[in-house]
This record gives C-alpha cells, structure tokens and sequence, in this order.
C-alpha cells in the first residue's frame, strides 16, 4: 500500500445540500473539507429538481423528499460515517434520522446549539423572510430550549434570489442585518441563516465584533465529534 493511500482518510461524510444549485454544493463541501481538515472525505450530493434558493416552508417539504430519497442512498456506501443537511431550515433531517443508523446532523440544528452555548444571547441573519420560514426558527430554538436566548431574526430587503448572485451586495446587505441583530435586539452571536451564506460570514467576521456562527462549519465540527 503506498503512503498516499495509508493516509487518506477512511471516513466520509455526505453533504447534502437540499438546494438545487451545484455551485451551492461546491462552495459548502469546500467550506466542509476545510473544517474536517483531513480527518474525513467530504462528499457533496445536489438535491435536483427543486428551486436553486428555498425561501418558503413549501419549497423546504418539497425539498425533504429529495433529501431523505439521497441521504437513504449515500448511506448505502459503508464508508459513509455521517450524514449533513446542509440547509439551514434542516428539511429532510428528522426522516432520514429515523431512517438510518448512521448519525445525521442538520446545519441548522448545530448552529443553533454552537450560537446558544454559555447562555449566550443569539440572532439570525439571512435572505428569507417567508413568515412560516421565520416563525420555524422561533420554533427551533424552543424546541432546543434556548427560546429565552433567541433574540430573533434579521432580513435582508430585496429579492434573495438576485442578492446572492452578487456576493458584494450580500455581503453588504448581511453586514447591516448583523449590525440590527446585535445593536437592536442584543444579540452577542449572529447565525448566518443559510448555508449558501457561508462564505459571506467567513468574509464578513473580521469586520465584526460578535461571532458570526458558520452553520456549515458548526454541523462538521459536530460530526468529527461523533464519528471520531
């Protein structure tokens, strides 16, 4: 065996970006691969024949079917350790758990978890401003029991489909949603709501003082956890 093939890492994680956007899929597994920083192999999965950007409740069900339809095949491969959905809503997440005994973790969810910890108060920041999407946030977090920590969400004006075409204007239109969350509502930690918003908050968290919580970044730190 050579010593190119002894070291490459024998795990993998599937991402499953519940979108249909492959560029939304590159650019998460290399946000992905840079956190597992070899410890596993990251592999990206599109969820085809759905909208390129979900930004209502209805496209996150008709998205949950594709997601449980992928993740039930990638868990086929006996080197598939882990599962993300890599969508922040987690559409998909609580049926392929049940279905699988590999464990499966929604970017949402761990985002979440990582904005809360140490009773640290915590907005969102994102595109979508569907009001079924917003109150399923609300519902999150106290479902998570952090609800007295949640200080709510902050939307970017304009059609999101356009915004992130652009990644100056997002970034822009990001920075001011984060400024809102914590000098009007007190938040100390800001989730970047999407994972297609990702390489905004990396580009983003030097220009602020509060965390900027990566919810890509947060699922694959859980995982390696997990997965060990």
């Amino acid at each position: 065996m050579s010593s190119s093939a002894a070291a490459a890492p024998a795990k993998k994680i599937v991402l499953i970006n519940p979108n249909s956007s492959a560029s939304a899929t590159a650019s998460m597994v290399e946000l992905a691969a840079a956190e597992a920083g070899g410890a596993a192999t990251i592999v990206g999965v599109t969820n085809e024949g759905v909208p390129a950007l979900l930004t209502t409740q209805d496209d996150m069900v008709a998205a949950a079917r594709g997601v449980l339809k992928r993740g039930v095949e990638a868990a086929t491969d006996p080197s598939v350790a882990a599962i993300v959905v890599s969508a922040f809503s987690d559409p998909g997440l609580t049926e392929l758990d049940d279905a699988l005994t590999i464990p499966v973790f929604g970017i949402g969810t761990e985002a979440f978890r990582e904005a809360s910890q140490g009773g640290r108060a915590f907005g969102i920041a994102t595109v979508t401003s569907d009001p079924a999407l917003v109150e399923s946030f609300r519902a999150k977090a106290a479902a998570l029991g952090v609800e007295g920590q949640y200080r709510g969400v902050r939307v970017t004006p304009g059609d999101a489909t356009e915004l992130v075409k652009s990644p100056d204007r997002l970034d822009a239109a990001l920075r001011e949603a984060v400024r809102q969350s914590v000098d009007q509502d007190g938040a100390a930690a800001v989730i970047m709501g999407g994972g297609p918003l990702s390489p905004s908050a990396l580009r983003l968290q030097p220009t602020v003082n509060v965390p900027l919580v990566v919810a890509v970044n947060a699922a694959v730190r859980n995982a390696l956890k997990v997965i060990g």
